[in-house]
């Protein structure tokens, strides 16, 4: 679907900058002439050609920069640089086919000036070679979420442990498992312990008896 719209997106980019181009350059020369020959000049009058020449750079801009799809600026370059191509073929017959006494509103439309002065092939081979980059036109591989890992060992922060079943949570349970518990002895009875550890060795009686070894 995004190349079927590319490519109109190029049919109709192609005369719309066409025009436009035309109306910005021949206001621009006329306006800049007009300052030379007076040896006067008013600024505000620039800004319709300007207008008309950002117009004309946004729009190629756009179909040149997008990733959409190489279609469109190969096919608006074409057909850009078509009637130039053609003027090495027949080119007073090209020329003529070219409408020169067109108006749009209100202001004359010399589309015969952007064939004369070369800036239809100028931007028509500028946007083949737009499309020439073969990796530009992929799509941006997405990124495959990093897991940090704080989940399995905060479950009160996300909702618990994970649900594998070969996974236990730890244990909490005091004394550990692996450590057995201590024997439990009457008050007052039994052997005497070390130090009240369980664990320790109890003394060996004492003997008045015997002789020192």
């Amino acid at each position: 679907m995004r190349h079927l719209w590319s490519l109109l997106g190029g049919i109709v980019a192609a005369p719309v900058v066409w025009i436009l181009l035309a109306l910005g350059q021949d206001g621009s020369a006329s306006t800049i002439g007009t300052w030379a020959e007076t040896s006067a000049f008013n600024t505000a009058r620039l800004i319709g050609p300007a207008v008309y020449l950002a117009a004309a750079g946004i729009g190629l801009g756009v179909l040149a920069t997008l990733r959409w799809s190489p279609l469109g600026p190969v096919v608006a370059g074409l057909l850009l640089m078509a009637p130039y191509v053609g003027m090495f073929i027949a080119p007073l017959r090209v020329r003529s086919a070219v409408p020169g006494g067109w108006r749009l509103f209100g202001d004359p439309l010399p589309l015969r000036l952007v064939l004369d002065n070369g800036t239809l092939f100028f931007l028509g081979l500028l946007l083949l070679m737009a499309a020439f980059s073969v990796q530009r036109w992929r799509r941006w591989p997405v990124p495959a979420p990093v897991s940090s890992g704080v989940a399995d060992t905060n479950p009160d922060l996300f909702g618990g442990f994970p649900t594998d079943p070969d996974t236990k949570p730890p244990s909490l349970a005091y004394p550990p498992a692996d450590v057995p518990a201590p024997r439990a002895e009457p008050f007052g009875g039994g052997a005497p312990s070390a130090g009240g550890s369980p664990w320790a060795s109890p003394p060996a009686p004492y003997r008045p008896d015997a002789k020192a070894e």
